[in-house]
């Protein structure tokens, strides 16, 4: 479902007309690196075998990456200004590629520990701990927001903005229902744990 985030960024980046910089490669293979390990990588990894998905949200899902790849891709290739290679010491995209690296990291490692307790699991759920999860209970999710969130600071432009609000407005909900979901399932579930940003929501 992930996939056309990857290929139709890369083929606009790639073949746009703006010119191309060490700040826009930078931006071209943070973008890739998280879509091949979202939509090649991590599928591999889930083991979901057998498990359904309604048709109505995997068409929604692709629609949503071609639009996001589509916008995202074709404004750093055809509109974006061109970026100085003094934007690689400014401050918003330092810290930017800090928080994109930092919310890859809880992403993946969130991603690994569900991973490594589904194969623990072979049936029913089992409640998530260690890392992140000691703190909200989609530390996934939150590594996302986090990433887009950096990722717009890098490339300061109206459309990786619009990404990292869509990130928030569609992980937001989905954390308060896993939330919700765990608290009804699990009556230890620990109190102090928020859904999604830590000691906060």
């Amino acid at each position: 479902m992930e996939l056309p985030s990857l290929l139709i960024f890369s083929l606009f980046f790639l073949t746009g007309s703006n010119e191309k910089n060490p700040v826009t490669w930078i931006l071209f293979i943070f973008w890739t690196v998280h879509y091949l390990n979202r939509s090649v990588v991590f599928p591999v990894r889930t083991h979901t075998k057998g498990k359904k998905i309604p048709l109505l949200i995997v068409m929604l899902a692709i629609s949503f990456n071609f639009f996001n790849a589509f916008f995202n891709g074709h404004y750093l290739a055809y509109y974006q200004f061109s970026y100085s290679l003094d934007w690689i010491t400014d401050l918003r995209f330092i810290l930017g590629g800090i928080l994109f690296i930092a919310g890859m990291i809880m992403n993946i490692t969130s991603d690994n520990k569900l991973i490594k307790l589904r194969k623990q699991e072979s049936k029913g759920y089992s409640l998530p701990s260690g890392g992140l999860f000691e703190y909200v209970s989609c530390p996934n999710f939150f590594g996302e927001i986090v990433e887009w969130t950096g990722f717009a600071l890098m490339a300061w432009n109206p459309a990786a903005l619009s990404f990292a609000v869509w990130t928030f407005v569609n992980l937001f909900p989905r954390a308060l229902d896993h939330h919700r979901w765990y608290k009804s399932n699990f009556e230890n579930y620990p109190l102090k744990r928020k859904a999604l940003i830590p000691f906060l929501i």
